[in-house]
């Protein structure tokens, strides 16, 4: 459990920047997907059940105009930044573990 702070521009302007944080990095990972999914239902408003996969999702964090973590560092007392590529594998594989769990 390491605290995570998710700092997102999604257009070019800085006024766009915003931030929020988690209790772990798969919160995080979660809080990301639930963002694509709010603009999903932005762009899809009649439609009550939407389905997206993996591919989309990451085309979504591509077009950001920034994404990136910073997770809490217990041993140094000190935040460590991460890019998009290091967020899509981490979502990579939060996705695979839920799905071999729902498979169970």
């Amino acid at each position: 459990m390491s605290h995570t702070i998710l700092l997102v521009q999604p257009g070019q302007k800085p006024e766009t920047r915003t931030y929020s944080d988690y209790e772990s990095v798969n919160e995080c990972m979660e809080g990301v997907c639930k963002i694509y999914e709010e603009h999903l239902k932005r762009q899809n408003p009649d439609t009550p059940c939407i389905t997206y996969d993996i591919s989309q999702l990451f085309d979504f964090v591509d077009q950001l105009a920034d994404l990136s973590c910073l997770v809490y560092q217990k041993s140094t007392n000190t935040y460590a930044p991460y890019n998009k590529d290091w967020i899509k594998e981490k979502i990579y594989v939060l996705l695979r573990r839920q799905a071999a769990s729902s498979n169970n």
